[in-house]
């Protein structure tokens, strides 16, 4: 479990590693599922070994929300997350044509 500075150095240092500069080419989510890669590639639409992501588990519920919180603020695309979100797993990735965002 990673906290809230931690999560965002990983991410940070990850993204550029993607070759996109806008936060808008990525979108950020949460989710309680442990299986957050069959999300990725079963919800989102993601390809493995094609398309580019990262993930951790923050050390609570509120780390979470305030790390994707941070990140929408920033311009990525997602949706706000309910004050009571349960959710521990902080998931982005890069939006392409065939990627699905909800």
């Amino acid at each position: 479990m990673s906290t809230y500075d931690e999560i965002l150095d990983y991410f940070n240092e990850h993204m550029k590693s993607s070759g996109r500069y806008a936060y808008s080419s990525f979108y950020v989510g949460t989710t309680t599922d442990t299986d957050v890669k069959g999300r990725l590639f079963n919800v989102h639409g993601l390809r493995p070994g094609k398309s580019w992501w990262a993930y951790c588990c923050a050390d609570s519920p509120e780390t979470a929300r305030r790390v994707k919180d941070h990140y929408l603020e920033l311009g990525m695309r997602g949706t706000p997350s309910a004050s009571n979100d349960p959710a521990q797993f902080v998931y982005c990735y890069v939006v392409t044509p065939t990627t699905i965002e909800r």
